[in-house]
């Protein structure tokens, strides 16, 4: 598949980049799809949930009423979990929500959503660029020019570059990642996928089937 290349400006430079097939053309796993999504929202849990239960929480231990016979459920104490304001029953507690994958799965996962988006035509090729300053004004410029400012977009550099970064965080809709560093749930989530050449390349250094 062969992609034209624009630049900042939003015209066609005359080039053109051809994507890998094995990368940008496969048959989708939705399956791997679904694990790595599931384990990278996982990964961004904190886990510190927390309630108190029975033996946590403060309160006299004096028994309210008789074992039998009240005509309701038993309660020990004041702490019972049946009573208003007593104890959790199995409550959540502070716990570790990452698991394993296989690298070859995550590959997977990443080569399926990018041919999702080559199918789907989201994906755009830009030449390198960088700015000498933090710049918003300039960056809604180029997003503009792009055409892409409707939806939210992710832009994929090859090496990071700080003030593209800081240029863009506080416009909505757009992202900045490194090529090393996308990820599937971030390339799902984005309805126009911008590449600049470079990252291309490198995609395909890292993806490459072996």
């Amino acid at each position: 598949m062969e992609l034209k290349v624009y630049n900042i400006n939003g015209t066609e430079t005359g080039r053109t980049v051809t994507l890998d097939d094995s990368i940008f053309a496969i048959t989708p796993n939705d399956h791997a799809i679904y694990l790595d999504c599931k384990q990278y929202l996982a990964n961004q849990r904190q886990g510190t949930h927390k309630s108190k239960e029975r033996s946590e929480i403060s309160g006299s231990t004096r028994k309210l009423g008789r074992q039998k016979g009240g005509g309701g459920a038993r309660r020990g104490d004041i702490n019972s979990p049946v009573l208003v304001g007593g104890a959790r029953v199995f409550g959540p507690k502070p716990r570790d929500y990452r698991f394993k994958l296989n690298t070859k799965v995550k590959q997977l996962a990443r080569r399926s959503a990018l041919s999702y988006k080559a199918a789907e035509n989201a994906i755009m090729v830009v030449e390198d660029f960088t700015m000498e300053a933090p710049k918003t004004k300039k960056m809604v410029e180029i997003v503009n020019n792009l055409k892409v400012a409707e939806k939210k977009s992710l832009f994929v550099f090859a090496e990071p570059n700080n003030f593209v970064s800081l240029s863009a965080r506080n416009i909505p809709n757009v992202m900045i990642a490194k090529s090393s560093d996308i990820n599937t749930y971030g390339i799902m989530n984005c309805a126009n996928l911008i590449v600049s050449e470079s990252a291309v390349a490198e995609i395909a250094r890292i993806l490459a089937v072996k």
